[in-house]
């Protein structure tokens, strides 16, 4: 069940407010634009009309990571090529206790809805929380570059023990593997058995996507 302290943070950030308090450096970032932007609560609507905000917000990442050292040249990796997703490329480390992730942001209208999405993951999932690395600059192409723990299945993940957890948290089941929070005003996509993993009986979510949407009160 998630806690009065994240709820009231998922709260903030559907709302478009800033989150107080420590802060790491993907909230951080998610909070620098978000008091330059509005946060979006329309999803996968108008991407290309959104094409010169998402364009004007990865000249400002660009600074801001300049400023903030947060500028790469290569990746920070001993490791080697380990998959390639929709949406990003992964490394798995030569520890074999992390993955490296080259991510463009691609599903999301914004870069600020990209950091949105981390921010919620990093609460809602810190069982694979990503670390923020840098990002990348590569052929005029903004990358962020996030580490994740590493996790194998020791077995086959039911989906109905994803719905269970889910639900247990407050989502609702609505098209296939889309999961929703009304009153938080979440939208979780995609939650199937290639993003999700168990071993040991513990369910870990590998790779989701929130979008914000309008809060529904009962």
């Amino acid at each position: 069940m998630l806690s009065d302290d994240t709820r009231k943070k998922i709260k903030n950030i559907t709302a478009g407010n800033v989150i107080e308090g420590s802060q790491n450096t993907c909230t951080a970032i998610r909070n620098y634009l978000c008091t330059r932007f509005p946060t979006s609560t329309t999803v996968k609507t108008d991407f290309e009309g959104k094409l010169l905000i998402k364009k004007e917000q990865a000249d400002l990442l660009e600074a801001f990571s300049k400023k903030n050292n947060l500028c790469l040249t290569t990746l920070p990796i001993q490791g080697s090529f380990f998959a390639r997703g929709g949406e990003a490329t992964i490394y798995l480390d030569s520890d074999n206790r992390n993955v490296v992730k080259k991510n463009d942001a691609i599903y999301y209208a914004t870069w600020l809805e990209f950091f949105n999405s981390l921010v919620l993951h990093n609460m809602i999932f810190p069982n694979t929380a990503y670390t923020f690395l840098g990002f990348i600059l590569s052929d005029d192409i903004l990358y962020a570059i996030l580490r994740q723990p590493y996790n194998k299945s020791d077995a086959e993940v039911d989906i109905e023990d994803i719905k269970k957890h889910l639900e247990f948290n407050g989502f609702e089941n609505h098209i296939r593997h889309d999961y929703r929070h009304t009153e938080l005003g979440l939208l979780l996509e995609d939650m199937h058995d290639e993003n999700v993993l168990v071993n040991t009986d513990t369910l870990f979510f590998i790779d989701t996507v929130f979008y914000t949407i309008t809060p529904r009160h009962s």
